[in-house]
């Protein structure tokens, strides 16, 4: 007999990951969907986001420059480094190449499905670690990860009753069964459980609700998590800056369900935070995004290029992090209160600035980027500039390995010296903590898993992932653009595997 009243899925996070299982869930038939969301707006950092989305082979890449774009998988696998290499067990090494091959090989329609819903993805940039440019963003001055969020928002909320989104609403508590033991050759776990639908708290009620349905986890990461898993896990990192506000992480839930956890110790220190100025001891910082450097950006210390800027966010890092600190990082009378940061200058010249214009008025609005003649500059940088402005030119190979140089301009054209009175923009920045690749182990069908990476897969009955949460694609390090391309594919992915199952229990 059929249930008159068929569960709606529940989705925990509304960043993008959310937000796409959300939307492909009532594309494939859910009879309605219940977002949750701890925060007070939607986004997450999703909404912050201002690199691009990456996406291979796809319609607005220069397939006449750079020839048909078949390295996405290449890139990744080598980006995500020893967890991948040939001395790791074959069955762990195949299914986290299995989960690459699902985030590659779907990407392109990744960058169709949103194309199609109104998003700018027009403008393809080429970031670290990438052989290609293959990240996607607007032309626009709105930065991608919000064109994207704000977008899948909108079309959701065309979906009248059957979409709701709740917000300042934690979940405290996964509700759970006994996994049911049915007469086959494959018996569940004695402690294997089944995910019936979740427990949440609105902001300031004592009180818990409850909710049934299949559920997709996607609350995103442990980055924000300070004095809880980061510095379990990665207790190094203490003092560093944080592109994420603080927050606990939601790990426990999932390890209270049986979920397997890993690479938690692989967290991603982005090389490039922006100083503020105005006030330099920030622990919150604003990222300075991948695609500055991408554009033509270089990294000065002391007047010098010390790293090529287009390596992997680790290599870049590891770098920056191998030079002395700065004095205030480095005072001795204050140890304990202050962030440790170098002193590292970014710095666009016109042609890098003109392709990155949407987000140069922001970061020159905020302060956060400066403008200055080149004859305001000091003597090593200004030889830095003629030296780097000849190996633009192809008069010479870049001692420090860079191949691709954006939209650099200065000094390239003419007579290849370096305008003087040309305007280049300047701003201080440090390495910073950004992203968590470890978390709760998944498959291909985005199925959260209490069976450890490597082993026979044991899913968990009623429980999907997607985004931050999950860990075993990325490995050593993520891929600039990456982020928002996982929480798209493997969101979708989790949304029609939820909404089978809540029309299968209406059936």
């Amino acid at each position: 007999m059929a249930n008159p009243h068929p569960p709606p899925v529940i989705v925990v996070g509304a960043g993008l990951a959310g937000l796409s299982a959300a939307y492909a869930a009532l594309l494939a038939g859910a009879p309605s969907v219940r977002l949750l969301e701890r925060a007070a707006k939607p986004g997450g950092n999703s909404i912050k986001a201002s690199s691009g989305i990456n996406g291979a082979p796809t319609r607005f890449q220069d397939v006449a420059k750079y020839g048909v774009d078949q390295s996405f998988w290449d890139d990744t696998v080598r980006s995500a480094g020893s967890r991948l290499q040939a001395s790791v067990a074959e069955p762990i090494r195949n299914q986290r190449q299995g989960l690459i091959s699902i985030l590659t090989n779907r990407s392109a329609s990744a960058i169709d499905f949103l194309a199609d819903l109104g998003v700018d993805l027009s403008v393809v940039a080429q970031l670290g670690g990438h052989s290609k440019p293959r990240t996607h963003r607007g032309a626009g001055r709105t930065p991608p990860g919000a064109a994207i969020v704000t977008t899948l928002l909108a079309k959701l909320k065309e979906q009248g009753d059957r979409f709701e989104l709740v917000t300042e609403a934690e979940v405290t508590k996964l509700l759970l069964l006994p996994a049911p033991h049915e007469n086959s050759k494959a018996q569940p776990h004695p402690q294997a459980v089944v995910v019936t639908g979740v427990e949440y708290r609105l902001h300031n009620l004592d009180t818990t609700q409850t909710l049934h349905g299949p559920v997709v986890f996607a609350p995103g990461g442990f980055a924000g998590d300070t004095h809880g898993l980061l510095s379990l896990h990665r207790p190094d990192l203490a003092g560093l800056p944080s592109t994420n506000d603080p927050r606990p992480a939601a790990h426990t839930l999932l390890s209270a369900a049986g979920a397997k956890l890993v690479d938690m110790e692989s967290v991603q220190v982005h090389p490039t935070g922006f100083v503020d100025p105005a006030n330099p001891q920030a622990a919150l910082k604003f990222l300075a995004p991948e695609m500055l450097r991408g554009e033509g950006g270089v990294l000065l210390y002391r007047g010098r290029r010390v790293v090529n800027e287009l390596a992997t966010r680790e290599v870049v890092s590891r770098v920056i992090m191998a030079l002395p600190p700065s004095a205030a990082a480095d005072d001795e009378d204050h140890v304990g209160d202050r962030l440790r940061q170098w002193d590292v200058q970014l710095l666009l010249d016109p042609g890098t600035a003109e392709a990155a214009a949407g987000h140069v008025v922001f970061y020159l609005w905020k302060g956060l980027l400066r403008k200055k003649k080149v004859r305001e500059l000091d003597e090593v940088t200004r030889e830095t500039l003629r030296e780097y402005a000849r190996v633009v030119r192809g008069e010479r190979a870049d001692g420090l390995g860079r191949v691709a140089f954006g939209h650099w301009t200065l000094g390239v054209a003419g007579a290849g010296d370096i305008d003087e009175e040309a305007e280049v923009c300047v701003g201080s920045v440090t390495p910073i903590v950004h992203f968590t690749m470890g978390g709760a182990v998944f498959n291909e069908r985005a199925q959260i898993l209490s069976s450890e990476l490597g082993e026979e897969e044991k899913p968990i009955q009623g429980l999907w992932g997607a985004g931050e949460i999950t860990g075993g694609i990325h490995g050593d390090n993520r891929l600039g653009g990456s982020s928002l391309l996982e929480c798209v594919v493997f969101g979708r992915i989790a949304g029609e595997q939820a909404a089978q199952s809540a029309l299968k229990a209406g059936a």
